[in-house]
């Protein structure tokens, strides 16, 4: 769902939630007309795309959740219910899915939403030119790994239309949450007659055309983007909102304001400094979030970093080890994150379940207090003994006060703990996720959601290649094990190679988490029946305001 970098600052099973945050407060209804059934929330940046193959971050993820379905939707109590899709039929040997289309399954223009309109998506997705950054997320379809590698041709895929409304789909190997998959963005139909002809039609109204609950009515850059219900849409007639406002305001302070003016319904990621205040009064509610905080070490050999020193030290697995053991994470989420925020033992989060549904995240990498003693040693060990000039380093971040404060935290603790100098560099979300993703940088603040609930979506992003290895990490041991992994049929083994991949990446320590999420929302207490994600999306299709 969700790269899922994040601009929005776990539970123990993939879950929704319906939520209200605060208490109904009494008082008589001034008549009785039925009350306006619009909801407002804070989307926060300006998405750098809602194209729902190209987006890669939590903003653009909730516009392209709340106007495009995918086959399968992750609802109430985890349960994966069948959404463009009525049906499917699973082979034998869970290779081989057959989707059964609604048949009154409709494009928010009227059109009927057909089987090729996801065998289009598919194939797009798995085109080199398209520059699909979750490619990754389609490999579990047969040979589509080796298509985008020119290695198949198109007809080889795994994609079968055989009828307008049937879609057969043929898996490399049986894969457990394959449904869940078809719930992600990546999986989400497209029209052809669309997107082929106009390579910009995810920025225009007129074209942004979806299957979903809701359909954009409006939207002005950098302001905000009005949905309206999507009377074409197969369930219109359970769906209860007829608009949602998503506000596009940056800073904490303002839309903080502005919930507290009612201005804005529903806001997210409030000011840490007003977190414990927020939750003790009733206004704010934490709610599970399957994600980890972490700073990300560029290990790029094509790009020229600040200085040569920088480079050299970041390049040594012992220095960047060094780092991360001068951090005390217990210190970081309880006096300057405040809003329940788990120290971060290893990159998986709690919660995360492996294919038994057992807790995966049972082993402790990362200790919750710093241990300057042995990280000074380890910086020796490097060649950084106490003789030694150690080199500056730039922190780059995103814009926010939370992303501020924790940049600050940690450049006190590097400087106080191991003598580093940090320069600290904010950027506006869109430059931010460019200078990310380009290798432009030393070291950067990053973010990960789960997109289903499996240790894969979390893995799967370091091997070499990847869209979302922002590190340029490299380790083919640690590429042949996720591999090994995805293929693997036995839920015992398969977890024994995702916890032997772990080890190698914690081993090699291409990125430093910091802590695990939690989500920290306010909600008007007349909207009821948000459906608050753990993997970071909101959904309005059954949400409603009450007088």
């Amino acid at each position: 769902m969700k790269k899922k970098l994040l601009f929005l600052i776990t539970s123990l099973l993939i879950s929704l939630f319906f939520v209200g945050c605060g208490d109904k407060k009494e008082g008589a209804s001034p008549s009785n007309e039925p009350v306006a059934q619009k909801i407002s929330f804070n989307l926060g940046s300006d998405p750098k795309t809602i194209d729902p193959q190209l987006n890669t971050a939590i903003d653009g993820s909730i516009v392209a959740n709340n106007v495009f379905e995918g086959l399968f939707f992750v609802g109430v109590d985890s349960k994966t219910v069948p959404a463009a899709a009525e049906s499917v039929k699973i082979s034998e040997d869970g290779t081989v899915y057959t989707f059964n289309l609604r048949k009154n399954g409709k494009w928010s223009d009227g059109k009927p939403v057909t089987a090729n309109d996801f065998a289009y998506s598919w194939r797009r997705g798995l085109n080199p030119e398209t520059a699909m950054e979750y490619v990754y997320q389609l490999y579990y379809i047969k040979n589509a790994e080796k298509y985008y590698n020119g290695q198949a041709k198109e007809s080889d895929l795994g994609i079968k239309v055989i009828d307008d409304y049937t879609l057969e789909v043929t898996l490399e190997s049986a894969t457990p949450y394959f449904l869940s998959l078809t719930a992600v963005p990546a999986y989400f139909p497209l029209r052809e007659d669309i997107v082929s002809k106009d390579s910009t039609w995810a920025t225009k109204v007129e074209t942004y055309i979806g299957n979903g609950a809701f359909k954009v009515k409006a939207w002005s850059p950098k302001e905000e983007f009005v949905l309206e219900k999507n009377t074409n849409y197969w369930d219109a007639s359970n769906i209860k909102v007829d608009e949602v406002i998503l506000k596009m305001i940056v800073d904490q302070k303002t839309y903080l304001g502005a919930f507290r003016s009612g201005e804005i319904d529903i806001i997210d990621a409030p000011p840490a400094t007003e977190i414990p205040t927020l939750l003790s009064e009733g206004t704010a509610k934490t709610y599970p979030y399957l994600g980890t905080y972490f700073y990300v070490v560029n290990l790029s050999d094509k790009l020229k970093l600040n200085t040569p020193e920088a480079q050299k030290f970041l390049s040594n697995p012992k220095a960047r080890h060094a780092l991360s053991l001068a951090l005390d994470r217990k210190l970081l989420v309880e006096q300057v994150t405040k809003g329940g925020q788990l120290p971060a033992t290893g990159f998986v989060p709690k919660g995360v379940v492996d294919t038994s549904g057992k807790e995966f995240a049972t082993k402790v990498y990362i200790e919750p207090t710093a241990n300057v003693e042995l990280a000074k040693k380890l910086l020796a060990e490097a060649g950084y003994d106490s003789s030694a000039k150690l080199p500056k380093l730039v922190l780059t971040y995103n814009t926010s006060e939370s992303h501020a404060l924790v940049a600050q935290a940690i450049q006190d603790m590097w400087s106080k703990n191991l003598g580093i100098q940090i320069e600290l560099k904010n950027e506006e979300w869109a430059v931010f996720q460019t200078t990310r993703s380009s290798k432009n940088y030393e070291i950067a603040r990053h973010g990960w959601i789960a997109d289903y609930n499996d240790p894969m979506t979390f893995l799967d992003m370091w091997i070499s290649g990847s869209g979302n290895n922002d590190s340029d990490y490299n380790n083919p041991e640690y590429d042949r094990l996720i591999k090994e992994a995805q293929k693997e049929l036995n839920a015992d083994k398969r977890t024994a190679l995702l916890h032997e991949a772990e080890d190698i990446l914690m081993n090699d320590m291409p990125i430093l988490p910091l802590y695990f999420y939690t989500k920290i929302a306010c909600i008007n207490p007349k909207v009821k029946n948000v459906v608050v994600s753990p993997l970071g999306n909101y959904s309005f299709k059954e949400a409603y305001v009450e007088k």
